[in-house]
Order: C-alpha cells, then structure tokens, then sequence
C-alpha cells in the first residue's frame, strides 16, 4: 500500500497542462503549491487553504495552509506550517482540524499555530472532513474504506465497510454523511475498476445508501451542499459535477485533471487545482 501512495499519487501529480478559462469564473488564485482542499472559513471571512507539496502520502514535514481573501488574493502563503501532506478540513469549536495522512492536526483559528496532533491508529491514508450539528468531526480513510469520529481530541473507528468504495469527500447534512467515493479496484494509475458515486451514511444507524441516480459515474474526490443541490469533482477528469435528490449528474465545469477538495461560501464555490497550483472561484448557477 506504502508503494501504491508513493508512486501512483506522484504520477497523477505530474499530469499539467495548460488551464482553460471556465464560464462563470469569478478569479482565479495562483502561486499555490498542490493546494488540496479550499475551505471557506465565515466567521473569518476567509479561504484557507491545504498545500501537500511533495507526495500526497510522505511524512515529509513540507505541508502547509495558506490564507486567501474572498476576493482571491493571496493573505498569507504561510499561515500554518510543520504539516505532512494536508487535505481536507474541518472547523469545530474554534478550532481548525486537518487531515494529515495518518494523523489529524489541530489549529488555533485566531493565529494559525498548530496546537496539537491526533494520531489516528491503524488508518492508511485520511482525506476529507466535516463537522456535524453537535461539533463532532469526521474523517474519511480512502485507502481502508472507513470514516472515524473525532469527539475532542479522542479519534474512533465510526464505519468500516467495502460499500464505502475508497470514500473521500464528506458532508455532515442533517442526520447523514454524504459521502463522495472514488471507486472500487483502484489501478496503478488510480483508474479504477469500477467508478464512484455519491453515498449516503446514516450517523444513527450507520447503514450506507446510495443517492438515487448518482451510483458509479465517476471517481470522486470533493463534496459540498448548496440548498438542495451537491456539488462534486472527479479529480482524474477535472469535472465538477452538480447533481439534485433524484435526479442525475450534470457536468458544470470542467478543468484539468486534479480539481479536488471544493469549498463554497453558498453563492461561490471554490475549485483547488492540485496539479496547476490554483483556487478557481465560480458563480452558482
């Protein structure tokens, strides 16, 4: 699995090419450095941002978050730094939670320090996050297929199960995660055998549904809710996806390969270009 991580990961990150103006495009910040995730902190007005720098999956100390404004302007390239390979994030009590490979790192939101770090055992490589109503945190494992719960400091094994198919994006919405899978049988190339889809988990019972109409159309990486309508991306395709409770997939936008973990303040929805080193801002439709 080490192997898997080390140079399929590397490879997708070597894919570039030149990126292509998208209609409804707002700005577009540059200088990032394979930024992973973009999420819209409002209570401080403010993009922050995940930079992996290196191999997704490397213990290798070069990560950081970075600071955007609304407008797209660079704030602060270096807010936080002394992280692995940060991705998705998380706000609860004040506090910023990042999934950093096997462990989970803590900020301060007032001043960007990190303060603490949770080792989350026996995971292989942690992904997304969200906060349900109650402040609990959650975080998807891709590689192991499972979710663990965060309460506090104090990490637990929430739902293991192959139904999963390599979940990555996640999204508290009332009394279910959303889940965003990238598919089963992952090839060398991160192909996969079989595509993901969009999942439902139910946080009582934990029993795993698929969305009606949203089963096995893409490899999937980021997920976000506006109203009644979810948003996601395909990271090998670079397409966002926008999709509504029994409806079907539409394409909406697409970039090159590497859109990732998206954000979205309700009226724009921010895009990370992993491979180009940019966060698009598009207007809802």
């Amino acid at each position: 699995m080490k192997t898997l991580i080390t140079s399929t990961l590397l490879a997708i990150i070597g894919m570039t090419a030149t990126p292509a103006a998208q209609a409804g495009e707002i700005w577009r910040a540059t200088g990032l450095e394979q930024p992973e995730s973009a999420l819209f902190d409002a209570a401080g007005k403010r993009i922050i941002v995940s930079n992996i720098v290196g191999n997704p999956g490397a213990a290798d100390g070069n990560g950081y978050l970075s600071i955007l404004s609304p407008d797209g302007k660079m704030v602060t390239q270096h807010w936080t730094d002394g992280m692995d390979a940060p991705k998705g994030m998380a706000v609860s009590g004040g506090r910023l939670y990042v999934a950093d490979i096997t462990r989970v790192r803590v900020v301060d939101l007032e001043t960007g320090k990190l303060v603490s770090t949770i080792d989350v055992p026996n995971t292989v490589f942690l992904n997304d996050m969200t906060t349900d109503a109650s402040g609990k945190v959650y975080v998807t494992d891709m590689l192991a297929d499972a979710i663990y719960r965060i309460d506090g400091d104090r990490p637990e094994l929430f739902v293991r199960d192959a139904a999963l198919a390599s979940p990555n994006g996640i999204l508290a919405d009332g009394g279910r995660l959303i889940v965003a899978s990238w598919g089963k049988g992952i090839k060398p190339d991160f192909s996969t055998a079989e595509p993901g889809g969009l999942l439902a988990v139910d946080l009582a019972t934990k029993a795993i549904s698929q969305l009606p109409g949203a089963q096995k159309f893409a490899d999937l990486d980021g997920v976000i809710a506006v109203g009644d309508t979810i948003y996601a991306t395909s990271y090998m395709t670079g397409t966002l996806y926008r999709y509504k409770v029994d409806g079907t997939p539409e394409k909406v936008a697409t970039f090159n390969p590497g859109s990732a973990d998206i954000g979205t303040d309700g009226s724009r929805i921010f895009v990370p270009l992993m491979n180009d080193g940019e966060v698009v801002a598009l207007t809802l439709d």
